[in-house]
């Protein structure tokens, strides 16, 4: 239980940002549909797009921190956080694996052929997310890995869940900012390829968590 004893605020906070841009940088339908406002509609309006997108899936971090915070007395046991860390890893290459595989260009949501109000495309960019809740799956697994929940540190907690929104939205913001810089070069269909890219970090970054796991190691 001593690794719950001593809580580092920083180390909760840069582990919270870790985890919003994982969770954010798959490109799903979402993320489809930021891109292509972005380059139809202008930057701000992709971004916002995003910005709704994170503050769906602040949302779903908060119900499964919550939920996961009830069995702590089990995940407090090193057995049984051994356990968990090697589980989040093999779930985390399943969802890397899924993320390279997958089209999403295939389940494009228009963007639409106004404009609207910024407040209306972040409206739309986080009714798209929170209309898929297999994120909380993402969210456990990705809670296994880095052992996140401390559910009696309240403050300390609340730290790294300010961490997941600063990490999704600085995912957007970077995405956007790309995107609108090579707009006339862009073609839509290499987000398939930025999807594989993705999909092959985050399958290496959890056979090295796997790896280091079954050595006794911390890899983060």
């Amino acid at each position: 239980m001593m690794w719950i004893q001593h809580v580092d605020t920083v180390d909760l906070a840069f582990k919270g940002l870790i985890i919003g841009v994982v969770a954010s940088a798959p490109m799903g339908p979402v993320g489809v549909l930021a891109v292509k406002r972005t380059l139809n509609k202008g930057r701000w309006y992709g971004f916002v797009t995003g910005v709704g997108a994170a503050v769906s899936d602040l949302l779903y971090a908060l119900i499964t921190g919550m939920g996961m915070s009830f069995v702590m007395d089990f995940v407090e046991q090193p057995r049984n956080m051994y356990a968990l860390q090697l589980t989040g890893a093999a779930m985390l290459f399943l969802f890397g694996l899924f993320t390279y595989r997958s089209d999403p260009t295939r389940s494009l949501h228009p963007s639409g052929s106004k404009r609207g109000s910024l407040m209306q495309n972040g409206l739309t960019g986080f009714i798209v997310t929170l209309s898929n809740p297999l994120i909380v799956f993402l969210f456990v697994a990705l809670y296994a890995r880095f052992a996140f929940v401390v559910p009696r540190h309240p403050l300390e907690q609340s730290f790294g869940y300010w961490g997941i929104l600063v990490g999704s939205l600085l995912w957007w913001y970077g995405l956007t900012y790309f995107i609108n810089r090579v707009r006339n070069r862009f073609d839509i269909k290499r987000i398939i390829w930025l999807n594989r890219t993705i999909g092959v970090v985050v399958m290496v970054a959890s056979l090295l968590g796997f790896y280091f796991t079954l050595r006794g190691r911390a890899l983060y």
